[in-house]
């Protein structure tokens, strides 16, 4: 009989994760089980935000046809019984599980930002947020709380494309930290540049419905404010009892193997690597997707899964549609002291974009991005 492989969650690693196995084995038997029947380009959620770009394709378009698609959401796992328990009660049995559910934005961390803040690390959230940016008066007061890249993206898509409100980036640290200085200094000058008023050292801790209060006691008006700050994996492991990290990421080995469960890999976002995680992006999670299925692949034809070798190349950031900001990194996501801006780094980054879904997830190409 052949192998049944039920993917929890279709984003950029379980997508991938689905396209390898059934290209190197179509005889396997997949599942892929996702809340909704759209890909979301996650990426681009900022985007969707800001009201230029859908952010979503259908998922009979992405994921490859021969893969069975169960729309729902996975409520619990029984790793003993191998099954998966949708919310709806049906329960899915398989013989090996990738478990490849993403992250979500964190909340509790800012009293009253889960009743009153937006995200643009959730496909509803971003929605609703474009929804509620579209319905602004001219002048109203926009926050993003997070000076990371994501934080960057959205204050700068927010501002090139809905000039007549004001964007204030609020940053607990420096923003863009752990970028070179090169890089860091041409993102300032691009937020300038679209009216984004910065601040710097400010931890914020409570939001309400018109006002974001900061650790300091200053008081910013806000009548939209977007948190885009940490990260954090599903409670989906832990409430199933199995092995996570403090953030409730899946433990995995190096081989992406559960190791208390060896018929569990994980990729992407929901994993924590001999307990260390990687950064959160596609430029992650589509490796890592492909490596789960190889090491399903070697599983099932008797020989030794190979450990895995993250190998990241460079940090993008978009600054609108005119301007972005490439910085290379080495292997281990430390800045070199290469920096590409300006509309040339736009260019780039608009080109890994595309070829997320022209190459990385597209069922008709072959895989090119690997970490084996």
């Amino acid at each position: 009989m052949n192998a049944h492989v039920v993917v929890a969650g279709a984003g950029y690693a379980g997508v991938v994760a689905a396209k390898r196995l059934l290209s190197r084995k179509p005889s396997l038997r997949v599942t892929v089980v996702n809340p909704r029947p759209e890909f979301v380009e996650r990426i681009r959620l900022h985007q969707l935000a800001a009201g230029n770009h859908p952010a979503t394709q259908p998922l009979s378009a992405t994921l490859h046809p021969q893969a069975q698609l169960v729309i729902g959401v996975v409520a619990s796992i029984d790793a003993l019984g191998r099954a998966v328990r949708v919310a709806d009660g049906d329960a899915i049995s398989y013989d090996y599980l990738i478990y490849a559910v993403g992250s979500n934005t964190r909340l509790d961390h800012i009293a009253g930002a889960g009743e009153h803040a937006f995200t643009v690390g959730e496909y509803g959230s971003a929605q609703a947020l474009r929804l509620r940016v579209a319905d602004l008066a001219v002048g109203t007061a926009i926050v993003v709380v997070g000076g990371g890249l994501t934080g960057i993206e959205t204050a700068a898509e927010l501002a090139e494309q809905l000039p007549e409100l004001s964007l204030t980036l609020v940053s607990s640290g420096r923003i863009a930290d752990g970028l070179h200085d090169k890089a860091r200094t041409r993102i300032l000058r691009a937020l300038a540049a679209h009216s984004v008023d910065v601040v710097e050292g400010g931890r914020v801790i409570r939001v309400d419905r018109r006002t974001v209060e900061l650790a300091d006691g200053r008081i910013l008006d806000s009548a939209c404010t977007i948190v885009a700050t940490e990260s954090t994996a599903p409670a989906l492991a832990r409430r199933s009892g199995l092995p996570t990290d403090e953030n409730g990421r899946l433990l995995v080995d190096v081989t992406l193997t559960c190791p208390d469960w060896p018929s569990i890999v994980g990729a992407g976002d929901a994993i924590a690597i001999d307990g260390k995680p990687l950064r959160m992006s596609c430029q992650a999670a589509i490796p890592l997707g492909v490596h789960a299925a190889d090491t399903l692949l070697r599983r099932i034809e008797g020989t030794a899964p190979t450990p895995v070798d993250p190998t990241f190349v460079a940090r993008c950031v978009s600054l609108g549609r005119r301007a972005g900001v490439i910085q290379r990194t080495d292997a281990s996501d430390n800045p070199r002291n290469t920096v590409i801006s300006g509309r040339m780094g736009a260019l780039i980054k608009e080109q890994v974009c595309a070829s997320t879904l022209n190459w990385g997830v597209n069922p008709r190409r072959p895989v090119l991005s690997t970490w084996s």
